[in-house]
């Protein structure tokens, strides 16, 4: 009985196993800064620095709508219909409120009499 060996690729020699080097990732500094400044604009307002703070944490929000451009495109595309679902609830509460209203006025009437 033989065994049979495998044929070896000449770029992948017996007995030196292939080790990939890690692919590097490179940092995402743009990531880096808006935490660090959205941190640093909370650090400011929780040491009484408002206006400083909310300057510092706009700045961190424009910076991070620059670089999510298409994310903010769709949420300006789907707004209109959130609109109108908040105007239809408000439309709502409005006239909830306003039958309230007329139900205490009618109960007032009549315990009144």
């Amino acid at each position: 009985m033989s065994v049979t060996a495998f044929p070896q690729s000449p770029s992948y020699p017996p007995g030196n196993p292939e080790v990939l080097p890690p692919e590097q990732e490179r940092p995402d500094w743009l990531g880096i800064t808006v935490g660090a400044t959205f941190l640093a604009g909370a650090f400011l307002l929780i040491s009484g620095k408002k206006r400083a703070g909310l300057v510092v944490t706009t700045a961190a929000a424009a910076v991070t709508f620059l670089d999510q451009k298409e994310t903010i495109r769709e949420w300006w595309n789907a707004l209109p219909q959130y609109l109108d679902d908040a105007q239809r609830l408000l439309d709502q509460a409005q006239r909830t409120v306003d039958d309230l209203a007329a139900t205490r006025d009618k109960v007032r009437a009549i315990l009144n009499r």
